[in-house]
């Protein structure tokens, strides 16, 4: 007959033996790192644009006067600069370019929000807070719906390169002497941009005429038209009879482009003609071919501030977007917004 007492001793020592061994095989390694762990990660598939995160820019709304359905859409600013991009910028473009696209734009509205500056904004959409319209005016910009008639099956990869440049510079703006910059810009130059006063009244110290030689890449970079000489001589308020010369340039600007041409007394600035003819540039040459005149111009835009095409150039040589705005704005600093976007959202 086998004791009770002995028996349980027995059956305590087995137990306890079971939990020590496994402890001491362990104590070994107790003093170690754990150089590896079994881990899991599912990854989730996200729509394009998804992000928890919110961003800077997240707190402000523009209200977009929308021109071809006279109605006003209140978009929040990260939302609205994405279709600002969409519009203004090639999606094909290096991100970096794209960075410095999302940068100019919220600089753009970023200053006229803190100022009140609804200049442009027809008077029925003022009347209804329109701040800003979606045409050339000010900025152009897509909606979501637009952009995806825009890009069709293209949509979900230029989407998602898009609003990454937009976060990538959330809440930063360009400055000079602490304040939002007019940050102009325009598709293609001629190999140089244009200092402001030569295009526009006053002299801006950030808008200083720069070579830009990466512009002549663009298919844009050359372009040629054809006008009649009635047209053309209605369009100038000139006569150019049957003489060889069409007028004489008798000036250029710093940007290498024609600033003012001398029809026989008559003086019309390269700006003026540009305008009457719809010419892609003021930089410009023409010939008589029978009853017409034959127009080449150089570059695309208004040549002041940031060429789209030459920030893009910089970006496939290995430039970032710091480097781009710098070196098309002379003597700018990229600051936070932060504070101003914060008094844009206590005025409301």
């Amino acid at each position: 007959m086998i004791k009770i007492k002995p028996l349980i001793a027995l059956v305590s020592f087995l137990i306890a033996l079971t939990l020590i061994i496994p402890a001491v095989m362990v104590l070994p390694f107790s003093g170690e790192k754990a150089a590896g762990r079994l881990g899991e990660e599912l990854k989730k598939t996200k729509a394009a644009g998804e992000n928890a995160a919110p961003t800077a820019d997240a707190a402000v709304e523009v209200a977009v006067f929308r021109s071809a359905k006279s109605v006003i859409e209140n978009v929040g600013l990260e939302d609205y600069l994405v279709g600002v991009v969409a519009a203004e910028m090639p999606a094909e473009f290096n991100q970096e370019a794209l960075k410095a696209q999302a940068l100019t734009a919220r600089t753009y509205i970023v200053s006229r929000m803190l100022n009140k500056n609804t200049m442009g904004v027809p008077k029925s959409a003022l009347e209804q807070g329109a701040q800003v319209t979606d045409t050339q005016n000010h900025q152009v910009y897509l909606s979501d719906d637009e952009q995806r008639k825009k890009w069709g099956a293209d949509y979900d990869w230029k989407k998602k390169k898009i609003i990454e440049a937009v976060r990538a510079t959330s809440g930063q703006i360009l400055t000079y002497d602490g304040k939002p910059i007019d940050a102009m810009f325009f598709s293609t130059s001629n190999g140089f941009t244009e200092n402001s006063e030569e295009y526009w009244s006053g002299n801006i110290p950030y808008l200083r005429s720069v070579s830009s030689p990466w512009d002549k890449n663009s298919p844009k970079f050359n372009s040629q038209k054809v006008i009649s000489v009635k047209n053309f001589e209605a369009a100038l308020g000139v006569k150019v009879g049957s003489s060889g010369a069409i007028g004489k340039i008798v000036a250029r600007t710093e940007g290498k482009r024609v600033a003012k041409v001398d029809f026989g007394g008559k003086v019309l600035t390269g700006k003026e003609i540009r305008e009457k003819l719809d010419l892609r540039s003021s930089d410009f040459s023409w010939e008589r071919k029978g009853g017409n005149i034959v127009i080449t111009t150089r570059g695309f835009g208004h040549g002041v501030g940031m060429s789209q095409y030459g920030a893009n150039g910089m970006a496939e040589e290995g430039k970032n977007y710091q480097d781009i705005v710098m070196h098309y704005y002379k003597g700018i600093e990229i600051t936070s917004a932060e504070s101003m976007l914060a008094t844009i959202t206590a005025k409301k």
